[in-house]
Protein backbone atom coordinates (compact mmCIF):
# COMPACT_ATOMS: atom_id res chain seq x y z
CA UNK A 1 0.00 0.00 0.00
CA UNK A 2 1.25 3.48 -0.79
CA UNK A 3 2.28 5.48 2.25
CA UNK A 4 2.58 2.38 4.41
CA UNK A 5 5.73 0.83 5.82
CA UNK A 6 6.21 -2.25 7.92
CA UNK A 7 8.55 -2.38 10.87
CA UNK A 8 8.94 -4.37 14.01
CA UNK A 9 9.73 -3.21 17.49
CA UNK A 10 10.80 -5.94 19.90
CA UNK A 11 9.73 -8.60 17.42
CA UNK A 12 6.16 -7.35 17.10
CA UNK A 13 5.24 -6.39 13.52
CA UNK A 14 3.73 -2.95 13.25
CA UNK A 15 2.44 -0.88 10.40
CA UNK A 16 3.47 2.76 10.17
CA UNK A 17 1.70 5.42 8.18
CA UNK A 18 4.08 7.76 6.43
CA UNK A 19 3.11 11.40 6.19
CA UNK A 20 3.17 13.65 3.15
CA UNK A 21 4.57 12.79 -0.23
CA UNK A 22 1.80 13.84 -2.56
CA UNK A 23 2.29 14.75 -6.18
CA UNK A 24 0.29 17.93 -5.59
CA UNK A 25 2.85 19.47 -3.23
CA UNK A 26 3.08 22.53 -5.50
CA UNK A 27 -0.47 23.48 -4.49
CA UNK A 28 0.65 23.66 -0.87
CA UNK A 29 3.25 26.29 -1.73
CA UNK A 30 1.08 28.16 -4.24
CA UNK A 31 -1.64 28.71 -1.63
CA UNK A 32 0.73 29.79 1.14
CA UNK A 33 1.54 33.37 2.09
CA UNK A 34 4.80 34.97 1.07
CA UNK A 35 6.14 34.91 4.64
CA UNK A 36 5.20 31.26 5.07
CA UNK A 37 6.91 30.34 1.79
CA UNK A 38 10.07 32.13 2.95
CA UNK A 39 9.85 30.20 6.21
CA UNK A 40 9.30 26.91 4.34
CA UNK A 41 12.25 27.66 2.04
CA UNK A 42 14.52 28.27 5.03
CA UNK A 43 13.31 25.12 6.74
CA UNK A 44 13.79 23.08 3.54
CA UNK A 45 17.31 24.48 3.22
CA UNK A 46 18.20 23.43 6.76
CA UNK A 47 16.74 19.97 6.10
CA UNK A 48 18.66 19.82 2.78
CA UNK A 49 15.40 19.27 0.89
CA UNK A 50 16.24 21.46 -2.05
CA UNK A 51 13.42 20.27 -4.32
CA UNK A 52 10.93 21.65 -1.79
CA UNK A 53 13.03 24.77 -1.38
CA UNK A 54 12.66 25.29 -5.13
CA UNK A 55 8.87 24.88 -4.85
CA UNK A 56 8.63 27.43 -2.05
CA UNK A 57 10.85 30.01 -3.75
CA UNK A 58 9.15 29.44 -7.12
CA UNK A 59 5.81 30.21 -5.46
CA UNK A 60 7.27 33.45 -4.07
CA UNK A 61 8.58 34.46 -7.50
CA UNK A 62 5.22 33.66 -9.14
CA UNK A 63 3.60 36.30 -6.94
CA UNK A 64 5.07 38.78 -9.42
CA UNK A 65 6.47 41.11 -6.77
CA UNK A 66 10.05 42.29 -6.53
CA UNK A 67 12.05 39.80 -4.48
CA UNK A 68 13.87 40.91 -1.37
CA UNK A 69 17.61 40.24 -1.11
CA UNK A 70 16.81 37.29 1.18
CA UNK A 71 14.25 35.84 -1.25
CA UNK A 72 16.67 36.18 -4.18
CA UNK A 73 19.32 34.43 -2.14
CA UNK A 74 16.95 31.59 -1.22
CA UNK A 75 15.90 31.17 -4.86
CA UNK A 76 19.53 31.06 -5.94
CA UNK A 77 20.54 28.54 -3.26
CA UNK A 78 17.58 26.32 -4.07
CA UNK A 79 18.29 26.09 -7.79
CA UNK A 80 22.06 25.92 -7.28
CA UNK A 81 21.70 22.85 -5.08
CA UNK A 82 19.12 21.12 -7.27
CA UNK A 83 21.30 21.65 -10.34
CA UNK A 84 24.47 20.77 -8.39
CA UNK A 85 23.07 17.41 -7.34
CA UNK A 86 22.20 16.54 -10.96
CA UNK A 87 25.61 17.70 -12.18
CA UNK A 88 27.34 15.51 -9.59
CA UNK A 89 25.18 12.56 -10.68
CA UNK A 90 25.98 13.24 -14.32
CA UNK A 91 29.73 13.30 -13.61
CA UNK A 92 29.61 9.99 -11.74
CA UNK A 93 27.50 8.25 -14.39
CA UNK A 94 29.70 9.67 -17.14
CA UNK A 95 32.77 8.33 -15.36
CA UNK A 96 31.17 4.90 -15.11
CA UNK A 97 30.38 5.10 -18.83
CA UNK A 98 34.06 5.68 -19.64
CA UNK A 99 35.10 2.57 -17.68
CA UNK A 100 32.35 0.19 -18.82
CA UNK A 101 33.21 -2.17 -21.66
CA UNK A 102 30.06 -4.28 -22.02
CA UNK A 103 27.78 -3.06 -24.80
CA UNK A 104 24.53 -3.97 -23.02
CA UNK A 105 25.64 -1.94 -20.00
CA UNK A 106 26.57 0.99 -22.26
CA UNK A 107 22.94 1.20 -23.38
CA UNK A 108 21.73 1.32 -19.78
CA UNK A 109 24.29 3.97 -18.90
CA UNK A 110 23.39 6.13 -21.90
CA UNK A 111 19.70 5.92 -21.02
CA UNK A 112 20.46 6.92 -17.43
CA UNK A 113 22.65 9.80 -18.58
CA UNK A 114 19.82 10.97 -20.84
CA UNK A 115 17.42 10.93 -17.89
CA UNK A 116 19.76 13.06 -15.77
CA UNK A 117 20.42 15.42 -18.71
CA UNK A 118 16.68 15.85 -19.23
CA UNK A 119 16.23 16.68 -15.54
CA UNK A 120 19.02 19.25 -15.79
CA UNK A 121 17.48 20.73 -18.91
CA UNK A 122 14.02 20.88 -17.28
CA UNK A 123 15.39 22.58 -14.17
CA UNK A 124 17.29 25.14 -16.24
CA UNK A 125 14.23 25.80 -18.42
CA UNK A 126 12.15 26.20 -15.27
CA UNK A 127 14.36 28.89 -13.72
CA UNK A 128 14.81 30.70 -17.05
CA UNK A 129 11.04 30.69 -17.58
CA UNK A 130 10.52 31.94 -14.04
CA UNK A 131 13.00 34.77 -14.56
CA UNK A 132 11.50 35.73 -17.94
CA UNK A 133 7.89 35.65 -16.82
CA UNK A 134 7.92 36.90 -13.24
CA UNK A 135 11.21 38.58 -12.39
Amino acid sequence: QAGMSSCSLLGKPRTMRLRGGGEDDDALFDQTSRDNNVYMAKMAEQAERYEEMVKATRAIAKMGLDLTVEERSLLSVAYKNVVGARRASWKIISSIEQKETEDDKQGLIKAYLSKVEKELSDICSDIIGLLDKYL
